[in-house]
């Protein structure tokens, strides 16, 4: 007498599902811990910067008065945008089957997640166009930029060294650098071709994880900055950043930007049910955007390779 089969023996089984669903759609992206968030309000947030000092001389006995020009200053403005999306469920699935795992608060859930990874892209890449804010690669002031090479150029530390020397704006302290992941291992593979040189150098940031330190500075992986950008020949190119933060002053660093009080961070809103359809509606949505107070606060060193060093 032949056996039950698989397929029928199914049908007296019920699958075991594991409530929660696993994270395989994940960046790393540690800088968020240190950056500071400033509160935006009115239409826009614009400050003065220094463009020309006023002019002095040296001045003898009986000599006249010619330094009379004043200082000049120029403004910088920054507005917020807006991430928004919404999750709507089906109400006879919301009702049905939610048993292991509720159907609108994954939903709303898996929103929020992606309101985060689209401000942490907007970060390095915001171009200022369609509604995005500029971004640290947007933002970076003339003459903050560097090139490792015509045609690009393999990572050594020199380039690091001379990347922190252009961040100036804490009378030389450095809060960040920030590196794709590929890069970070081309690093270490250079400490260890120096023969004694330390990999373990960390900071322990405020959750417990661990970053590693170059020169005592923190080196953020970012795995928004793209690896596959061109320099002269080559085609392999990332960009690495160094920058500070800003200490709440608006005058020294970089700050996320957000909406005052109650409403600064990523909000959920319950809209209701659709007027047409059996569906609930929750609605995901932050205000943000991203400052650079100072030109020296950042600077950026361009056409790195990311090939395995030599």
């Amino acid at each position: 007498m032949p056996s039950i089969t698989l397929a029928e023996s199914a049908k007296l089984c019920k699958d075991d599902l594991v409530a929660g669903v696993v994270e395989t759609i994940i960046t790393t992206d540690r800088l968020y811990e240190r950056l500071p968030f400033d509160e935006l309000e009115g239409n826009s947030h614009t400050w003065n910067k220094e463009s020309v000092l006023g002019d002095v001389q040296v001045l003898g006995v009986g000599g006249t008065i010619t330094a009379k020009n004043p200082a000049t200053v120029e403004q910088s403005t920054a507005t917020l945008t807006r991430i928004i999306g919404d999750a709507e469920v089906d109400g006879l699935i919301q009702a049905t089957r939610s048993n292991v795992n509720d159907q609108r608060t994954y939903q709303v859930a898996s929103k929020a997640k992606a309101a985060g990874r689209r401000f942490r892209n907007m970060f390095i890449n915001g171009t200022g166009l369609n509604d995005e804010f500029p971004g640290l690669l947007t933002q970076v002031a003339a003459g903050q930029t560097l090139v490792a090479g015509t045609n690009g150029a393999l990572y050594d530390v020199g380039i690091l060294d001379d990347l922190i020397s252009k961040v100036k704006a804490k009378d030389g302290e450095v809060d960040f650098i920030t590196m794709a992941e590929v890069l970070l291992n081309r690093h270490y593979a250079y400490l260890r071709k120096l023969g004694g040189a330390s990999i373990n150098d960390v900071l322990t940031l405020p959750s417990g994880k661990t970053v590693p330190v170059y020169r005592g500075i923190p080196i953020f992986v970012n795995d928004s900055i793209p690896t596959n950008q061109t320099q002269g020949t080559a085609t392999d190119c990332t960009t690495i950043a160094a920058g500070c933060f800003d200490d709440g002053s608006r005058k020294v660093g970089i700050a996320g930007l957000t909406a005052p009080g109650d409403s600064a961070g990523i909000h959920i809103k319950t809209v209701g049910e659709a007027q047409a359809k059996d569906e609930s509606i929750d609605r995901i949505v932050w205000y943000c955007g991203m400052a650079n107070y100072n030109d020296y606060a950042l600077a950026v060193v361009k056409g790195v390779r990311v090939a395995p060093l030599a």
